[in-house]
């Protein structure tokens, strides 16, 4: 009870001071969708698993968990604001990608969420706060590879620096594909999962791709943003055709990619 209590004044503060908004890869609804796709194709073994960590509740519950701690006292949490993007140069063939990722710091998307990934199958071994602080890790981060502004480049921190107009509001490159692609559809979390899930089918082949190889998916996402947003500042309902089935598509593979990821772990 004291931990579900936590939580929700962790929450609650987080909404207060507007960290979410300024952080959070797919925004809290994006994320919820991407972990609702995912529970809907777990194994009875890996949901019997993943049970015994969080209990009953929903893994979507759970699933902004990695944004929310941005702001927890704890400095072991309230660091890791740099496992949710890496940053390379656009335009690279998959051997220059993976090189850079290769070569990259420690504490970025991709090594942290291969790093959390390992601890997380050692699980019996560790303290169970520990394991569902792994869990935690897990569903965000993997989310956060299939947002192509977490795959972005250094000099304009993601997209963050590059000003747009979206319907008439000042806004930027990367929170249009934080929330305001995906909020513009107004669907529930519940809703937009279950519209999706639809197409999973054609997803399976697709979704059986390395961690490498699904982050070099998002950088090629990520290029068709920036040359588009050079040519195109004050974004609409062309922007909306353009990019609505990309970003549907991003969020499908990532739910049905994160499946795969949890049966592999805890299945």
């Amino acid at each position: 009870m004291k931990n579900k209590i936590n939580a929700v004044l962790l929450v609650a503060a987080s909404l207060i001071f507007g960290q979410i908004e300024k952080a959070s890869a797919w925004g809290m609804t994006g994320h919820r969708v991407i972990s609702e796709i995912a529970e809907k194709h777990l194994t009875k073994k890996a949901k019997k698993n993943i049970q015994k960590i969080i209990g009953n509740q929903k893994i979507a519950y759970w699933s902004n968990w990695g944004d929310f701690i941005k702001s927890d006292p704890d400095p072991a949490l309230n660091t890791t604001g740099s496992w949710h993007f890496v940053n390379t140069p656009g335009n690279l063939t998959f051997e220059q990608f993976n090189q850079e990722l290769q070569n990259s710091p420690e504490n970025n998307l991709y090594k942290s969420y291969l790093r959390v990934k390992a601890e997380a199958k050692n699980a019996r071994e560790l303290p169970l706060k520990q394991q569902q602080h792994n869990f935690y890790y897990i569903i965000h981060l993997f989310a956060d590879a299939h947002q192509p502004m977490h795959v972005g480049r250094a000099e304009d921190l993601g997209g963050n620096k590059i000003e747009v107009m979206f319907f008439g509001r000042k806004t930027n490159i990367h929170r249009v594909w934080d929330s305001d692609l995906v909020d513009n559809e107004k669907y529930s979390f519940t809703e937009y999962a279950s519209v999706l899930d639809v197409y999973a089918k054609d997803y399976y082949k697709k979704y059986d791709v390395s961690f490498e190889q699904a982050l070099f998916e998002t950088h090629e996402l990520s290029n068709k943003i920036y040359a588009d947003v050079e040519n195109n500042a004050n974004l609409s309902y062309k922007y909306i055709y353009d990019f609505k089935y990309p970003m549907e598509e991003a969020l499908l593979k990532a739910g049905i990619r994160l499946a795969k990821e949890l049966n592999e772990i805890y299945g």
